[in-house]
């Protein structure tokens, strides 16, 4: 069986920017690919360019084995694509909604009823088939922009931060909504920032850097990448941060967002007893410090020098 999606030299300039620098991947069929990376690595711009919305400068890809330069008709009948924002019409009723889109890919009205019927059912929307969309909440209506991917039986399911948005509940919705998708065998390919949904969802991830791939594997391949355990301590006070920092070493960074510092740990339990002892000289409160396994995010600053979400993590230079 071909590849899913292959990849080769994908290149993609907007002006002076490459939002894809000679992008080297594949993905096999029949497993869920999670891309990874901050904003502006060129997630978005990839799906993009699967979807045939944009053409690459240079390079060669193909989806489901179908040249998508040469043949972009073939592959949008073989693909579904779901972004950031749920594009439902707020004034239909779901089933309505879904009807429509089936309509829009050539089904006729007995065959699209049918459909629609199926993917609220599949993704647990039954009940709420017959309400306006207006009245559905906000993970309501990402799982009904789910199923509109869904109405034309795509071979593959594009999902572009699918979750961003959401509230926590709203989220988890939506995690499982995608997991029973999988379950009964669809194919999927969804970018993400949430280190937990690519941890969650994927059967093997890939990191995306600057337009580029830095590393691909399981969850469990690229944590053992990282080699050892993390010393992570949240830190009372924000502006004691980069005190902490460097009391820790030059190995630790900052996430500001969540007033921690960590630092890699390869002496255990002794290591962490160290690092209680530099804080506590250098005058640090603390509500909390542990030693725990490697994250993604750990593996993303370790493989990169930054975190996914950069404009909140520094390292110390």
């Amino acid at each position: 069986m071909d590849p899913l999606i292959e990849a080769h030299g994908l290149t993609k300039h907007f002006g002076s920017l490459a939002a894809l620098n000679g992008l080297d991947l594949v993905a096999p069929s029949g497993q869920v690919l999670a891309i990874l990376g901050p904003n502006g690595a060129g997630k978005t711009t990839f799906i993009r360019t699967i979807a045939t919305l944009t053409r690459p400068d240079a390079g060669t890809l193909r989806v489901a084995g179908i040249d998508a330069v040469r043949q972009p008709q073939r592959v949008r009948r073989a693909i579904g694509l779901a972004g950031q924002y749920a594009a439902v019409e707020p004034v239909l009723t779901g089933r309505e909604n879904l009807r429509m889109v089936a309509r829009l890919f050539g089904h006729g009205r007995r065959q699209a009823g049918s459909a629609a019927d199926a993917v609220l059912d599949q993704l647990g929307l039954s009940q709420a088939g017959d309400r306006p969309v207006q009245t559905y909440s906000g993970g309501m209506r990402r799982r009904l922009d789910l199923g509109a991917s869904l109405v034309g039986a795509p071979r593959l399911l594009l999902l572009d931060e699918p979750t961003t948005g959401l509230d926590p509940r709203s989220r988890i919705e939506l995690w499982r909504a995608i997991e029973a998708l999988v379950a009964q065998g669809t194919d999927m390919i969804l970018t993400t920032q949430y280190l937990e949904e690519a941890d969650r969802l994927a059967d093997r991830i890939a990191i995306i850097d600057r337009g580029r791939l830095v590393a691909s594997g399981t969850a469990h391949e690229l944590k053992s990448r990282v080699g050892q355990d993390v010393i992570d301590a949240k830190i009372r006070d924000a502006n004691d941060l980069r005190k902490a920092a460097e009391a820790l070493g030059p190995e630790a960074s900052i996430d500001a967002g969540e007033s921690r510092v960590a630092r890699p740990a390869d002496g255990g339990p002794e290591q962490l007893v160290t690092a209680v002892q530099a804080l506590c000289r250098a005058g640090i409160a603390l509500d909390d410090i542990a030693l725990r396994r490697p994250t993604l995010d750990d593996v993303f600053l370790t493989l990169t020098g930054h975190a996914t979400t950069a404009s909140t993590q520094e390292t110390l230079t």
